[in-house]
């Protein structure tokens, strides 16, 4: 199976070709597509699974479409994975590397990103799947796409629906790639217990003060008996992505200590292994 990522530029798509050689691809950067079959017979005779990154920088992007949409007609066993960001996300990052996007310098960076955003959306359409990297670090960006892989290439390795678990602030936000978002802005605040505000809902002190409240009890049986009922809904719409979000007003208690919980559950419920995000903690 080949896997070509395609994308915005900023959006992530290096940290993803880098996720994916190291878990065992052979990878090439900005190949031009005339050269993408040749390229792909060379590897296969490795044994290696492949994944190439195109985008703007390795064609025009009516050339890019139309290039697409031919190898995908003679390749039904390729996969095309599209990564995006918003607007603020893709400014930020450029801010962050200095580096010149590749629709400058004919226009300023906010309309180089709507330019491309625009000129790539064809190819957004013909992707398998779209990836919103907008709340992404990078680690949970390389995971992300390492499950995506694993479930094309390996999906023994997964089971077949692969779980996010989100926590986030409402401060900043919600998370754009969440198909579910429970408020747990309801549940006693550790926040305001001084012992308790400078840990996080991953520590056992907080963990224990709110398994100790009735409300928190409920509100965990509840969201299982719920994830209970919605699991066979969703394998028979043949869903295969599914990320629950819990807000709270900081992102670092309650909605951590509820996702933890919830991950915990699917483990010992034999769901597999789901990938967990604390947004507003960064990496682990």
């Amino acid at each position: 199976m080949t896997l070509i990522i395609s994308g915005l530029s900023g959006a992530g798509k290096s940290t993803a070709l880098h996720a994916l050689e190291d878990a065992g691809c052979f990878c090439t950067d900005n190949l031009p597509l005339a050269l993408l079959e040749d390229w792909a017979r060379q590897v296969e005779a490795t044994g290696k699974p492949m994944a190439v990154c195109v985008d703007a920088r390795s064609a025009s992007p009516e050339a890019l479409l139309r290039d697409l949409r031919a190898l995908r007609g003679r390749h039904d066993d390729w996969r095309l994975l599209f990564l995006e960001a918003d607007d603020a996300t893709l400014l930020r990052r450029y801010s962050t590397l200095r580096r010149r996007h590749p629709f400058a310098p004919e226009m300023d960076l906010p309309q180089a990103i709507a330019a491309e955003r625009a000129a790539l959306a064809g190819a957004r359409d013909l992707a398998d799947m779209a990836l919103d990297t907008s709340g992404l670090n990078p680690y949970a960006l390389a995971a992300a796409v390492e499950a995506y892989w694993l479930q094309q290439e390996r999906p023994e390795r997964l089971p077949e629906m692969t779980v996010t678990l989100i926590s986030f602030s409402y401060q900043r936000g919600l998370p754009p790639d969440a198909d579910m978002v429970l408020d747990m802005r309801f549940l006693p605040n550790p926040h305001y217990e001084p012992e308790l505000a400078p840990l996080t809902g991953r520590d056992e002190p907080v963990a224990a003060f709110l398994a100790a409240r009735p409300e928190a009890r409920e509100a965990e049986q509840r969201i299982r008996d719920w994830l209970d009922f919605l699991w066979n809904h969703l394998a028979r719409e043949r869903k295969r992505y599914f990320t629950l979000a819990f807000g709270c007003s900081g992102g670092r208690h309650r909605s951590v200590y509820m996702a933890e919980r919830m991950a915990r559950w699917l483990r010992e419920s034999g769901r597999g292994e789901p990938l967990v995000r604390h947004r507003e903690l960064g990496p682990a």
